[in-house]
């Protein structure tokens, strides 16, 4: 899920905005002061910076400076009317700033936002209707594409399945749609699941992604050397079905309550 630090007054339209976004995004709060600013940039690491300009004359400039000077790659989507927009717009540098103008509706909110992240907006609100339901998404990781489809096939009544034929493609794909667990086949070629659990877990945000191996091999020192990885589980390969969905449903609920 993509990441929108929002900043501004805690007031009624904030808290409207913040309601909305947070439908679809992970959305923190943060005042409008440069030293707080910064801070919650190192820790947030947000995909998109929205400011609203409700009360402008409040507001640091030095956010601006901030911004494009030392996180010039983050885009900035500014919120306000045409008077308070105008006090700003010096301080905009290119393409990393974007303004609506208010009154506006949370509709053009969700497209700006969408545009800005390079999202499809109809893609978004479906994934975040499926997660509003209650349905866990699993991504499946193999090479081998019958392997894919059978295990797929045992899945996608109780959960939402995606597929990946590669390590590099499993990064894509967890990039665009966030997954609640990973079932990751062991022996790949080029890049294979130790390596790729590895590149998941460089990443702060998706390291807590539980990762299941699985692995056609069933030697002891091949399991051993699977173990020393640290999954949250690991399933011989063919899975059995009934075993696939009690391993996926514990680790799950696990996972839940140690949120």
């Amino acid at each position: 899920m993509k990441k929108i630090l929002l900043i501004g007054k805690l007031n009624a339209v904030v808290k409207e905005t913040n309601t909305f976004l947070a439908r679809y995004f992970h959305v923190q709060l943060c005042s409008e002061n440069a030293g707080t600013l910064e801070g919650m940039l190192k820790i947030v690491k947000p995909d998109l910076v929205v400011i609203s300009l409700i009360g402008a004359y409040d507001i640091d400039p030095s956010v601006f400076f901030l911004l494009s000077d030392r996180y010039a790659q983050i885009p900035v989507l500014t919120i306000g009317t045409k008077e308070e927009s105008e006090r700003f717009f010096k301080y905009y540098e290119g393409p990393q700033f974007e303004n609506l103008v208010r009154p506006v509706e949370n509709t053009t909110i969700m497209e700006a936002v969408c545009r800005r992240l390079d999202l499809n907006e109809r893609e978004t609100e479906k994934e975040a209707e499926e997660k509003k339901a209650g349905k866990k998404r699993i991504l499946i990781v193999d090479d081998n594409g019958t392997t894919l489809r059978t295990i797929k096939a045992m899945l996608e009544a109780d959960y939402e399945v995606l597929m990946a034929i590669s390590g590099a493609q499993a990064m894509t794909s967890i990039g665009r749609k966030r997954p609640d667990l990973i079932l990751l086949d062991y022996e790949m070629p080029v890049c294979d699941g130790r390596m790729t659990l590895e590149m998941i877990r460089a990443e702060d945000d998706l390291k807590c992604i539980p990762v299941v191996f699985l692995t056609a091999v069933n030697a002891r020192a091949d399991i051993e050397a699977v173990l020393k990885l640290k999954p949250a589980g690991y399933l011989l390969k063919p899975p059995v079905k009934d075993r696939l969905l009690a391993e996926i449903a514990g680790i799950l609920e696990g996972a839940d309550e140690i949120e």
